[in-house]
């Protein structure tokens, strides 16, 4: 006798909300943690953490000093993940991040060649001042981003999973910076502009970080429990006019689509790599606010984070001054008109 499926929807439904709300505990409990060792903040936090749940790679921009390193020293802590660090200089060649064949001779003089993995081979890595380190050695590592596998010597190797960059640059302006090339800038799902912290931040850093003893983070989660939430976060619904208020977003932020401020200004604008940035991003968003499906609001949020390194002005705006932020600035007002 066959096995009769249970296709009942309102089941179906249920599971998800229970598996929805055992995920809402384990990430109010990442917030917590983080909060006790990263003071102030939140957006660079919330924005961090929405990147890794969608399982992508993030951009943190900042002057130095402002506890980029640290905070993804201590996501890899709470979240579980095995992580590395990786000082990006000048003289870094692409076999330093991604390993080297070595020659062994046993004792019989036979010779044979052994695969040393470099220190890309972990779930979560620290790409520090990723802007200071020589076009082949940035396009090695986003290379591998992008397949999640690195080739060397013809032979093929899988990262470990999952497998997260956040990244951090300097700005631009500094001297010794090379700046990321636009195709590999997309494949960063999120630039996070890490900003100084507020004065009453501030305050808590002096006093908890200058003393005999500073607190370090606690594992919250497994390696394997970040994974499962990662997958939720794909199966949660999103309502067509979330996704008709993405389209719009990203399409109007592309010249020649009828937006009179973007056609005179931006040189040219997100791909569909975007929106499909934006459909994962509004949902981790609202599992992150304790939420079961996500809105327009959500869109609006992430606009900035999600598209103001796809995107580029002419040479006309950007000697009026302009930022890419105040175009999207400007695409998200239009949203609200609506």
């Amino acid at each position: 006798m066959g096995v009769v499926e249970n296709t009942d929807p309102a089941l179906d439904e249920k599971a998800v909300i229970e598996t929805a709300e055992a995920a809402l505990e384990d990430i109010a409990s990442i917030r917590r943690e983080i909060g006790t060792v990263i003071f102030g903040q939140q957006n660079v936090v919330e924005q961090t953490i929405l990147a890794v749940l969608s399982g992508g790679h993030a951009l943190l921009v900042g002057v130095p000093g402002l506890a980029k390193t640290k905070l993804v020293g201590t996501l890899g802590t709470v979240l579980g993940l095995t992580d590395n660090r990786i000082q990006f200089t000048p003289d870094l060649m692409p076999s330093d991040i991604l390993g080297s064949e070595v020659m062994d001779q046993d004792a019989d003089g036979k010779r044979s060649f052994r695969f040393v993995a470099g220190p890309i081979f972990t779930q979560l890595l620290m790409a520090d001042e990723i802007n200071r380190a020589s076009p082949r050695t940035q396009s090695a590592l986003l290379q591998a981003m992008q397949e999640y596998h690195v080739t060397v010597a013809g032979t093929h190797h899988d990262l470990p999973e999952p497998f997260h960059v956040l990244a951090t640059q300097n700005p631009l302006e500094q001297e010794g910076t090379y700046p990321l090339p636009e195709a590999q800038l997309d494949r960063f799902l999120m630039q996070v502009d890490v900003l100084y912290p507020e004065i009453e931040a501030e305050r808590r850093i002096l006093l908890e970080t200058t003393g005999l003893a500073e607190k370090q983070a606690a594992p919250v989660i497994s390696a394997a429990r970040l994974q499962e939430i990662q997958a939720l976060v794909r199966r949660m619904p999103v309502s067509e006019n979330v996704i008709d208020a993405i389209l719009k977003l990203v399409r109007s932020a592309r010249p020649g689509n009828g937006n009179e401020e973007t056609d005179r200004h931006v040189a040219w604008g997100p791909g569909p790599r975007a929106g499909q940035a934006m459909m994962l991003c509004v949902r981790a968003r609202a599992l992150y606010d304790g939420r079961l499906a996500p809105s327009v609001d959500d869109v609006r949020a992430l606009a900035e984070p999600v598209l103001q390194h796809r995107m580029a002005l002419t040479f006309a705006a950007r000697a009026e001054g302009m930022h890419v932020r105040d175009v999207i600035a400007g695409l998200v007002s239009n949203m609200s008109g609506d």
